[in-house]
């Protein structure tokens, strides 16, 4: 098989209350990764699901070395999760996407070769056709959108869509505050902001077939309205990123707990697996 020659890529999903989609976004990734670069990891951080969203994780950490796994104890929604994901990533680039896979991972070999063609430092994804999911969301979408262009003088198409490639020194230039879903707004207007390069690129759209997404809920819209009021400075003139005094020291606010998956011995067909907690 040949891989093409591109930098060592970390995919990664939040995971809340995902049993039926996390085999299927593993399996997935692990069709499409290596034919793209020989170095990569795939990151999952569990959201403190409440069904077997964990024990699929656990099993499927086990028959993939790539595939590393970190628990969150409280859910923090969805920045908390991404900002979890955000610090465990150690490849050059980072692709982001939610676990339902709202578009075709294949699309990851034209984003990073649109990355390194463009010399660009983030890819935003674009949705070609949004009907499917009706009305109300496409609205609050479109309002969305146009709000975030006025406040911050961005013009991103799709910005809250969970199809992000990101260099990795983006991700160390600046800090992300938002615990919900204003993360994705953060994440590109603050890369802007400190002077980096964002391109789009437009992709086909598979809307959720299973499970209820709560994107559009009120407490969603809430959280993002009470949070671009309380962060609208910060991200409209971000901060420079103060490198501690001692780096090799973890995050005091990096409350997931990674759990890794360790083959002992094998024998035959016979594994032993030690598992454990850093």
């Amino acid at each position: 098989m040949r891989v093409a020659q591109f930098p060592s890529v970390s995919l990664v999903f939040p995971a809340w209350n995902e049993e039926d989609y996390v085999e299927r976004a593993v399996a997935r990734a692990m069709a499409v990764l290596p034919r793209l670069t020989s170095d990569f990891e795939i990151v999952i951080v569990d959201d403190a699901s409440t069904d077997r969203t964990w024990e699929l994780l656990q099993s499927l950490a086990r028959r993939h070395p790539q595939l590393r796994i970190l628990r969150h104890d409280v859910n923090q929604k969805l920045g908390g999760a991404l900002r979890t994901l955000f610090a465990a990533a150690s490849k050059e680039v980072v692709v982001y996407s939610d676990i339902d896979l709202p578009w075709d991972l294949s699309e990851m070999e034209r984003a990073l070769r649109l990355l390194l063609y463009l010399e660009a430092d983030l890819i935003s994804a674009f949705r070609f056709d949004r009907t499917s999911e009706g009305l109300r969301r496409i609205a609050y979408s479109f309002g969305y959108n146009l709000l975030i262009r006025a406040l911050f003088g961005v013009r991103i198409k799709d910005i809250n869509f969970s199809f992000k490639v990101i260099r990795r020194r983006v991700l160390s230039s600046i800090e992300l505050k938002s615990t919900g879903s204003l993360i994705d707004a953060e994440l590109v207007v603050k890369t802007i902001r400190r002077g980096h390069r964002v391109a789009q690129i437009g992709v086909d759209y598979f809307p959720r077939t299973r499970g209820v997404s709560t994107l559009s809920s009120p407490a969603v819209i809430k959280k993002i309205v009470l949070e671009l009021f309380t962060l609208y400075a910060d991200i409209r003139s971000p901060s420079p990123v103060v490198v501690p005094l001692h780096p090799s020291e973890p995050e005091p606010e990096l409350v997931a707990r990674e759990h890794r998956f360790e083959l002992e011995e094998e024998r035959d067909d016979v594994r032993t697996v030690s598992v454990g907690a850093d």
